[in-house]
């Protein structure tokens, strides 16, 4: 699956171009309009990045770092500061509030998309090396198929969102409606689905729901 990106920006053409942007790099986009509902998607969704501005509505891009970086399972998320507020001091404070990369407005998105990869990369290589740890600390389990049913692996394998869509499929959301519920874009929405008909082996989403409904998967 692509990685996940939030942008929380107070500024509709701004969330729009940089969505716009980095969805064609091929990164999952959520957009939120204050900090808030920034958070609030945070930690329904759980984006491998996150883009947001200073200056918002309801919570500012400060408290919104201070809580991010409260939270354990959050502390290592990346996060890149988007703001117009350019003075030293300002940048001082963002970098001692915990963002990762602090760029000034006005910006080149090309210049967002290298430092948006940079990050993820670095987030990556740490998480394989973690994961690389914990397999020499538990040693090697061994794999039996035994037991383990078609229905298991295809759950293990679907992503909370994946689920979500296809639960919103699954009661007659179109794609508009999908992205309107989850705060996605028609174009990521169309991703899970292509994502859950890869997974499935299904070909249409007829054949999706009746996969999903034989193996209970959804109501």
């Amino acid at each position: 699956m692509p990685l996940t990106i939030l942008v929380a920006d107070d500024d509709f053409a701004t969330r729009l171009s940089i969505g716009d942007y980095l969805e064609n790099a091929g990164y999952l986009v959520l957009l939120a309009s204050n900090g808030s509902e920034a958070l609030r998607m945070i930690e329904v969704y759980q984006p491998h990045l996150v883009v947001t501005d200073i200056a918002m509505p309801q919570m500012d891009g400060y408290d919104l770092i201070k809580q991010i970086r409260q939270r354990p399972e959050f502390r290592l998320l990346p996060v890149v500061f988007l703001t117009a507020r350019s003075k030293t001091e300002e940048r001082v404070k963002g970098y001692q509030s915990g963002c990762d990369v602090y760029l000034s407005k006005p910006f080149e998105l090309y210049e967002l998309g290298a430092v948006v990869r940079n990050l993820l990369d670095r987030m990556q290589v740490l998480e394989g090396e973690r994961r690389s740890q914990l397999g020499k600390s538990e040693g090697d389990l061994p794999n039996s198929s035994s037991g383990v049913s078609a229905l298991t692996e295809v759950e293990f394998d679907l992503t909370q969102r994946e689920k979500q869509v296809l639960q919103l499929l699954a009661e007659g959301s179109s794609n508009n409606q999908i992205g309107e519920h989850l705060h996605l874009s028609p174009r990521t929405v169309e991703k899970y689905v292509s994502s859950l008909f890869r997974k499935t082996n299904t070909g249409n989403r007829s054949e999706l729901l009746r996969f999903a409904i034989e193996r209970h998967l959804v109501p």
